[in-house]
């Protein structure tokens, strides 16, 4: 077995427990390298462990996304809802193949006004437009050769199931477990009362456009973020490839809901 790492914050660099994984992993048998840029990743690899938070792990999705490398995110983070497996009997575990592969829908963004240097046009969590200046920003929205009212708000968001429980949830939007083939279309502290959240098809086509009195709008693609002309039209849509997760053990995304969010926490529930 052939494995890459990626370790993104200087904090853990020298993390005396990831060292010790790295080390019961080649004692194992194990094939590792350290990977830091999409060009790294070797041929033959077959799977990508990120050490980390959801924002390494974001980061490390790009390496491997269109590859169909499969990636586990093994958290030394704080929520770790896309990192959240830990690193227990890590070699055991991955050499008896005790895991399974999940398909994670991506999104996938065309601009209007031409491409970005250095721009990578995919997203697991969210596509976002947000005010630059300190008006509110007004955003139009077509789904499909449809238009909907324009939003008046801090900005909008597109997301994938993945994402629900990112962005979208502190915007209000509704939570989806991973596997909903679902796209959601959620206001930034919307200044309409009549316009909510959305819950769309994964076939549907979104095309945003700003209108914004500085003429330009903030484009977050998760954790990364650029400016654009608030003419141009942001075009979201499913993208071609799916990202190959992969979940240890018999941990389910309730289990992740009642643990990180103490979802149901109540006196009344103390006995279960």
């Amino acid at each position: 077995m052939k494995l890459g790492y990626y370790i993104k914050k200087k904090k853990l660099q020298d993390d005396v427990v990831i060292a010790n994984v790295l080390k019961s992993l080649e004692d194992a048998g194990i094939e590792l390298y350290r990977v830091h840029c999409e060009n790294c990743v070797q041929p033959g690899t077959d799977m990508l462990l990120s050490f980390g938070g959801d924002g390494t792990f974001l980061s490390a999705s790009r390496f491997v996304a269109e590859k169909g490398i499969p990636i586990l995110g093994l958290n030394f983070g704080r929520m770790g809802f896309l990192a959240d497996n830990r690193v227990e009997n890590l070699a055991q575990t991955l050499l008896q193949a005790s895991y399974s592969i999940e398909q994670r829908d991506m999104l996938q963004v065309e601009l209007s006004c031409g491409g970005i240097e250095g721009f990578w046009p995919y997203a697991l969590n969210e596509v976002s437009l947000h005010r630059t200046g300190s008006e509110m920003l007004g955003i139009d929205v077509n789904i499909s050769e449809s238009s909907l009212p324009t939003y008046w708000a801090d900005g909008i968001l597109v997301a994938t199931s993945s994402g629900s429980t990112a962005y979208n949830l502190s915007a209000g939007g509704p939570i989806c477990p991973p596997d909903a083939r679902v796209l959601l279309l959620t206001p930034i502290a919307p200044h309409n009362l009549s316009l909510r959240p959305l819950v769309l098809p994964t076939e549907a086509r979104l095309t945003l456009t700003g209108r914004s009195r500085t003429g330009e709008v903030a484009l977050s693609l998760d954790n990364r973020l650029c400016k654009i002309p608030d003419s141009c039209d942001v075009k979201v849509s499913i993208a071609p490839f799916k990202l190959k997760t992969v979940r240890l053990g018999k941990s389910t995304f309730i289990d992740a809901l009642r643990s990180r969010f103490f979802w149901g926490q109540d006196v009344r529930n103390l006995a279960e």
